[in-house]
């Protein structure tokens, strides 16, 4: 089953917007089994919009729009689908009264352009929007599936999740057996690299399929099988995900789509152990990964920013002869991450230190390259160990990669733990 995602909206092309709808999408219909082949941009014109669905009848099975179903005359996503299929559109009673509704309780008068957004495609099934007030609609037409959806990501996926997909299911991939999947998450390494492990894998692969991915600083390995079973598909999977295990050991930290600072919070609490955090080039980047995690409070202890010289010292008693002077080490240094990590652990009364310290960019501080950065992880009762590092990028991409890798030497240090 092959299917195109159709992103209508003139903004899109100028570049005003990201289209995560269809990276969001994509992953969504992988993980459904469905192939995207194609990912087609086209503004808001009527001609070039019914010239765009001609084509993907050609080459998809399954047509996904995004976008133009707004109440203004640009919006005109069910007006190309309904032309090209030779289809009138009327009003959906209950998404009419869905829209008068919510300017009735807003006490606001509704203009009449807003009567559009409930507008439907003669024979389609509605799509109820949840967030906002423009539906969706479903149809199905000689062997072609066309599903039209919002363009905001924030109607786009709740309607996908709570309709779409339960449409797609029912009239679609209604002959085929379910597609499990499990995602692998990896920390320590690089796509090319994990790649280059798994190569004879993902090109021997029939069933399961594996499928890697990345983003900044996060390296995934989707795994799926389609099966009559939940059990007969855990087979497969399990037996996939030890094959992968047994190459990398140390970089696989889970087998759901969880990021590592998740994996780690879990493992303190198992263990009973706290951290504390120094920052300084990361910004209170790596405390922001921590507490985005539910429950982090009872393993987190705190956090220091000490982003200046003096703030190091300060607050973290980092002999001033080791930040400056003609021959000190300096501020981005193995033997001031190595204090930071220390000092922070013993303020805070934690069982681990952690300290970032290094040159994001854009220019060359204390002499020294962007990218070269010094992490550090301190042990109640143990030893402290630095790590120099290299990275390449922009500000940002340093400064996610410093603080995924910080987390990934505590992982290794807590995992080896837990198993002893």
């Amino acid at each position: 089953m092959k299917a195109e995602i159709i992103a209508v909206g003139t903004e899109l092309l100028l570049g005003q917007i990201v289209n995560s709808n269809a990276q969001y999408l994509s992953q969504e219909l992988a993980a459904l089994g469905i192939d995207v082949f194609f990912q087609t941009v086209v503004g808001d014109n009527l001609d070039r919009l019914k010239q765009a669905i001609l084509t993907a009848q050609e080459r998809a099975d399954i047509l996904l729009f995004t976008g133009g179903l707004g109440p203004t005359l640009d919006d005109l996503t069910k007006d190309a689908v309904a032309a090209v299929l030779g289809r009138s559109l009327h009003i959906d009673r209950v998404a009419m009264d869905h829209v008068e509704q919510f300017f009735k309780e807003r006490s606001r008068p509704m203009t009449e352009n807003n009567k559009r957004q409930a507008l439907s495609i003669d024979g389609a099934a509605p799509l109820p929007n949840a967030t906002g007030l423009a539906i969706g609609n479903a149809l199905s037409e000689n062997g072609k599936h066309y599903i039209l959806l919002p363009g905001p990501p924030k109607e786009m996926i709740p309607m996908f999740e709570e309709q779409a997909k339960t449409w797609i299911m029912q009239h679609v991939l209604t002959e085929e057996k379910p597609l499990y999947s499990r995602m692998l998450k990896f920390a320590g390494i690089g796509e090319s690299a994990l790649e280059t492990e798994l190569l004879d894998l993902i090109e021997g692969q029939s069933d399961p399929t594996i499928a890697p991915y990345a983003k900044e600083g996060e390296v995934s390995v989707r795994i799926s099988t389609k099966a009559s079973s939940v059990s007969e598909a855990d087979e497969r999977l399990d037996a996939c995900q030890l094959q992968i295990q047994k190459r990398l050991p140390d970089n696989l930290y889970a087998n759901e789509d969880v990021p590592i600072e998740k994996a780690i919070v879990d493992l303190l609490t198992e263990l009973g152990l706290t951290v504390a955090i120094a920052e300084s080039c990361t910004g209170g980047l790596l405390m922001g990964n921590m507490t985005s995690v539910p429950g982090c409070a009872t393993v987190f202890r705190g956090g220091i920013v000490c982003y200046s010289n003096e703030m190091k010292e300060k607050l973290l008693n980092v002999p001033r002869d080791l930040l400056e002077g003609e021959n000190a080490p300096g501020a981005v240094s193995s033997e001031t991450a190595e204090v930071l990590a220390e000092q922070v652990r013993m303020v805070m009364d934690a069982d681990y230190g952690l300290s970032v310290t290094g040159v994001a960019g854009p220019a060359y501080s204390e002499r020294k390259p962007v990218g070269l950065v010094y992490i550090g992880i301190s042990e109640r009762d143990g030893q402290t160990t630095t790590h120099e590092l290299h990275f390449k990028g922009n500000r940002d991409t340093i400064r996610i990669r410093s603080a995924k890798t910080v987390l990934y030497h505590l992982w290794l240090k807590l995992k080896e733990r837990s198993q002893s």
